[in-house]
């Protein structure tokens, strides 16, 4: 289990967080029942790990593939010239085809992911970001995401939960214009109040509740979850990128159940051509160990391992501009 060493916690504030990384629109009284205190001490708690930044946002979970998109990711190393740097972050975040992207120091300097329809769009978009930014990228590399096991924040309790999963097979799921606008709403506002909700969209409290479980039953809205600042409670997300040697069926099923039991699994990211599994760790030293005693376990099945510290973590307005697209 991570020790937390900055910000202390103490195991109400870790069994809130780890409830609100499950459901973070789960009722306030409910959530006061299971962490065994009162409505007021919750709301209290809540208040403060958002005062303190520990909480930076609650964000709704959503998956590409169930709208017609899929996921492409693209590595980049790059030249350290800051000015350059600033206006690709900016060309990423404003382009609208951004889901998510990191910063990160190791064996790449930028990881993210866009939305394409197909591979066609994919690498057209690739082109045209390779062309635009090429004084600055020394090295890239594409992959396509398959799917990807989403962990919630296990390292704060120890108890082992089941992930969630998202990304998979492609699905055009049709939504009308009030599901957008309702997805556009709760994508970085997940737990508006329902009535507060219906205001912002023009409806009622039903129809968007109706319209909400409609969404989840299609796999379009897969979980509502907390953003933490990870710095603040003495914390470090490293990604391993790891090419595989040996993957039979029985091997990637032994391999999925063994990080499942890691407290420390944020992410498992399977590529067309590689896993990525994403830790949570105290310290560097750590990482290496819960790596080190991965390989052992799996001497065949893995051939490299490239780490990856990452620095941000961040969901871009892509959604809001896709959206803006498809409503138009």
């Amino acid at each position: 289990m991570v020790e937390i060493t900055k910000l202390k916690l103490d195991k109400t504030d870790k069994k809130i967080l780890t409830e609100l990384d499950k459901n973070c629109r789960i009722p306030t009284t409910k959530l006061a029942k299971l962490v065994n205190k009162s409505r007021q001490t919750v709301e209290y708690r809540i208040s403060q790990l958002i005062e303190k930044g520990i909480i930076l946002s609650f964000n709704t979970s959503f998956n590409p593939h169930k709208m017609g998109y899929k996921i492409y990711k693209i590595y980049l190393k790059l030249r350290n010239i800051p000015e350059e740097k600033t206006k690709l972050f900016k060309y990423l975040k404003s382009s609208g085809i951004v889901y998510w992207m990191g910063e990160c120091s190791g064996s790449w300097d930028l990881i993210f992911g866009v939305f394409a329809k197909d591979d066609y769009k994919f690498f057209e978009l690739k082109n045209e970001l390779i062309s635009k930014f090429n004084k600055i990228i020394v090295k890239e590399e594409g992959q396509i995401l398959l799917d990807v096991k989403q962990f919630p924040k296990m390292y704060f309790t120890n108890e082992i939960i089941k992930p969630v999963m998202f990304a998979g097979k492609v699905e055009n799921n049709e939504l009308e214009e009030l599901d957008y606008s309702i997805l556009g709403e709760i994508v970085n506002n997940a737990r508006i109040h329902i009535n507060e909700l219906a205001k912002k969209v023009n409806s009622t409290p039903i129809i968007c509740k109706n319209r909400l479980k409609n969404l989840e039953q299609k796999g379009i809205i897969i979980q509502y979850r907390i953003s933490i600042d990870l710095n603040k409670l003495g914390l470090d997300l490293y990604k391993a990128i790891i090419t595989l040697d040996s993957y039979t069926k029985e091997d990637e099923i032994k391999l999925q159940e063994y990080l499942s039991r890691i407290p420390n699994i944020h992410y498992f990211i399977r590529n067309l051509f590689q896993i990525e599994p994403e830790l949570v760790v105290s310290s560097y030293q750590e990482y290496y160990e819960l790596i080190e005693n991965f390989k052992k376990e799996f001497p065949y099945v893995i051939r490299t391992v490239d780490s990856v510290l990452m620095i941000t973590d961040e969901w871009t307005p892509g959604f809001k501009n896709l959206i803006k697209k498809e409503k138009n």
